[in-house]
């Protein structure tokens, strides 16, 4: 398998570990609040990935070396994209949540063209911009036939955009500025300190579930954890290989709010496909694969 093939093949193993997400904590918030499930979540993701890197001192060392990409991937990837993506996500139905989400390349391609010099934003990737958003608009604007969703739906909409511009942020300075940094060290220390300070949160903002929590819980924080371990190490990796564009990586995640509604409506009691819903997808996924298509070239090492 060549470089290309590697690349591609790494990205989409990790898109279709994220298109979990929106089901596993549908389900995990039946059960917890969003902050507290959040923070132990990523503490154990963090935990996962630290036997993975290097010798605890080399750690440490390394952490304190590239303290400030820790502290901005900390804060954009771990604090205010995931708070803002657990809270929104409980505002609105999974399968939403997972498409709303398909837009991040979208931001990304935006932000990376503010960002780096060399990621520039041309009038196709422009008019795939609004054609996805006019998909985002669609389905925030409609859980039934031409009726616009309540104001808590639209707010959880909103918390999920502002979710997506965090994490299109942090993944520019991933590639920018992590050069030189173990992926695995910035994604288990970045993990565990946003989880340890996530969950501090939720201690005076939410009120603890009560009594002992089902097996299923306990399955789908074990596999939500994984998946974050495996798929961020995984992505920071990519991103910091020196040909691949963050924007043209970012297509990729077009897997995700397919993949992400259909376990959403198999998984998620309540769920089910409505004909808006799948129009903003259909019009999302179609502007993503223009986005692709109009790229000068595919993402290799």
């Amino acid at each position: 398998m060549d470089k290309k093939d590697n690349t591609i093949l790494l990205a989409v193993i990790a898109c279709l570990l994220w298109s979990t997400a929106y089901a596993g904590i549908k389900i995990g918030l039946q059960y917890d609040t969003p902050l507290h499930f959040a923070g132990i979540r990523f503490i154990i993701s963090g935990l996962m990935i630290f036997p993975f890197t290097v010798r605890p001192k080399l750690f440490f060392s390394m952490v304190r070396e590239h303290w400030k990409i820790v502290f901005w991937i900390t804060l954009l990837q771990a604090l205010i994209n995931y708070i803002l993506f657990y809270l929104g996500l409980d505002l609105v139905p999974g399968a939403l949540g997972a498409v709303i989400v398909g837009s991040q390349p979208l931001v990304t391609a935006v932000v990376a063209a503010m960002m780096h010099e060399g990621d520039k934003l041309t009038k196709r990737k422009i008019i795939t911009i609004v054609l996805g958003i006019t998909g985002v608009i669609l389905i925030s604007a409609g859980r039934q036939a031409f009726k616009f969703g309540s104001s808590i739906e639209l707010l959880g909409v909103f918390m999920i955009l502002g979710a997506n511009i965090a994490t299109a942020t942090s993944n520019v300075l991933v590639s920018l500025k992590s050069k030189g940094m173990n992926p695995f060290v910035l994604s288990s220390a970045s993990l565990f300190i946003g989880g340890i300070i996530i969950y501090l949160l939720s201690i005076p903002f939410e009120k603890r579930p009560a009594g002992p929590m089902p097996t299923e819980y306990w399955l789908d924080l074990i596999w939500l954890s994984f998946m974050s371990a495996f798929a961020f190490s995984l992505w920071f990796k990519l991103l910091q290989r020196p040909h691949v564009k963050v924007s043209e990586l970012n297509l990729f995640k077009f897997i995700i709010p397919v993949v992400g509604a259909i376990l959403s409506w198999l998984l998620v009691p309540g769920e089910k496909p409505e004909w808006l819903t799948i129009t903003g997808m259909v019009i999302i996924t179609a502007s993503l694969i223009g986005f692709y298509k109009n790229g000068k070239r595919v993402p290799v090492n």
